[in-house]
């Protein structure tokens, strides 16, 4: 991605899909630059950005107010000209900036807000998994567990084979107490994950390996936790009936 944006610094799809690994990875302040950047590059908006800037210094136009760290007052920077753009198209959505705006109230931790930017979005690209598994994941980090199912459930009926959407779900499954549902969308993920990069047990996931060990402890079966821990794929999808799908 990144030597994608070296050949060409405009690549709108680029610079919000860079935005998204960022924010995943908990970088916030690269996150916001990857969406100023968007702005900037995008013919709609980046008027936007020498509205924002004094004539003078460049700094932001807006005076702040009380103690914000530079990262803070970066993402209200960046989430103030996102939301300035949004009131260029109050007679339509723009999907691209609707997203922008699911990932900055994320790192705002203004779930709610995040969940209206990405139904927003989905209005316009229903079919669009990778915006369900963003509303799922935003719905569970607001404590809305059972609608990020509905959510990551209809990302995958969109796309069976998408890995993440399935930890995700398991996770959420796990939230709410249904730990089979949980081990199960974990088997499927790690099967999916060694079929399609034929790779040695030990090369999975260990985000999903450690998430399985987790469902199955509360599952009180110690010889199924035994075989977790070792990562006896196989072994585990015969005990818990899972499907070499």
């Amino acid at each position: 991605m990144s030597l994608c944006l070296e050949l060409r610094p405009n690549n709108l799809p680029a610079l919000m899909a860079l935005a998204v690994s960022f924010t995943n990875s908990s970088m916030q302040r690269e996150a916001c630059d990857a969406l100023r950047r968007w702005i900037c590059h995008n013919p709609r908006y980046k008027h936007l950005v020498l509205d924002h800037r004094s004539p003078l210094q460049g700094s932001p136009a807006t005076p702040r107010r009380g103690p914000h760290t530079p990262a803070r007052c970066e993402l209200q920077d960046v989430l103030s000209l996102f939301q300035d753009a949004a009131l260029l198209n109050l007679d339509c959505v723009d999907p691209d900036l609707q997203t922008g705006l699911g990932v900055l109230f994320n790192l705002s931790c203004d779930f709610n807000k995040a969940v209206e930017a990405f139904t927003a979005a989905l209005s316009v690209r229903p079919q669009d998994y990778l915006l369900w598994n963003r509303l799922g994941a935003t719905l569970a980090n607001g404590d809305r567990s059972e609608e990020a199912v509905e959510a990551y459930t209809r990302a995958l009926e969109l796309q069976p084979g998408f890995i993440r959407s399935r930890y995700n779900l398991g996770i959420s499954c796990i939230n709410l107490g249904a730990h089979r549902e949980a081990v199960s969308n974990f088997l499927t993920a790690l099967n999916q994950q060694r079929r399609s990069q034929r790779c040695s047990h030990q090369q999975m996931s260990a985000n999903i390996w450690a998430a399985l060990r987790i469902a199955i402890s509360m599952m009180d079966r110690p010889e199924l936790f035994q075989a977790a821990n070792v990562g006896d794929l196989d072994l585990l999808m015969r005990a818990f009936d899972v499907g070499d799908e």
